[in-house]
């Protein structure tokens, strides 16, 4: 039966392949981008090299990680941290789209992009009062099965053994499985960017 663990080094690959598998609004993403690792370098790749004890993972039978929750304590202090020492090391490889390039020119990594390069605290909102945030996916062999919430319900536990009161998502507004669910496992839709639907609750 599949379980819960916390994440351990050498599980980064399986997380940059469910991160892409999930990635179109809760479906495969693979080709969308001319270059698909951009997904796991923006998404969940930070969260476990900056905060390990905040990522787990759900195991199958046969030892392949198939979901998993990756979070961070402190969503300003990240951000810093993600715009100062991660994404610079990925300038060369993306490098910033040109902002003179018209609307109708511009590709969805040219989105992604762009949105890696204006992180940085305080470019959303939603960690003033909710100074947690989570990303999480599950490839379909695991859906419906109750691993979202668990996986929810562990990240929880830990951010409030470090004190933390108030926990936030984001979610692709195509994506209406993920936005039906989270108001069953406690969150409450915040206000946020018309592409965007953001949850909150209070830990």
């Amino acid at each position: 039966m599949p379980f819960i663990r916390p994440f351990r080094p050498g599980d980064e690959a399986a997380l940059s392949e469910i991160c892409l598998k999930t990635a179109d609004a809760g479906a495969d993403a693979t080709g969308i981008f001319a270059d698909d690792d951009l997904w796991g370098e923006v998404f969940v790749l930070p969260y476990v090299a900056r905060d390990p004890d905040l990522a787990f993972v759900v195991e199958t039978d046969d030892g392949r990680v198939a979901g998993y929750v990756v979070g961070t304590d402190d969503t300003h202090a990240f951000e810093d941290w993600f715009h100062d020492e991660w994404w610079p090391r990925h300038h060369d490889r993306w490098p910033a789209p040109d902002p003179d390039l018209p609307l109708e020119l511009r590709t969805r990594q040219d989105g992604t992009v762009s949105y890696a390069y204006g992180r940085r605290a305080g470019a959303e909102p939603f960690g003033d009062t909710y100074p947690a945030h989570l990303h999480i996916d599950l490839l379909p062999e695991l859906q419906g099965q109750g691993f979202g919430r668990r996986l929810i319900d562990t990240l929880i536990e830990a951010l409030r053994a470090r004190g933390v009161t108030g926990l936030h998502l984001a979610a692709d507004t195509r994506n209406e499985g993920a936005i039906a669910f989270y108001p069953r496992v406690g969150f409450t839709r915040i206000p946020s960017h018309e592409d965007v639907a953001a949850f909150g609750r209070e830990i």
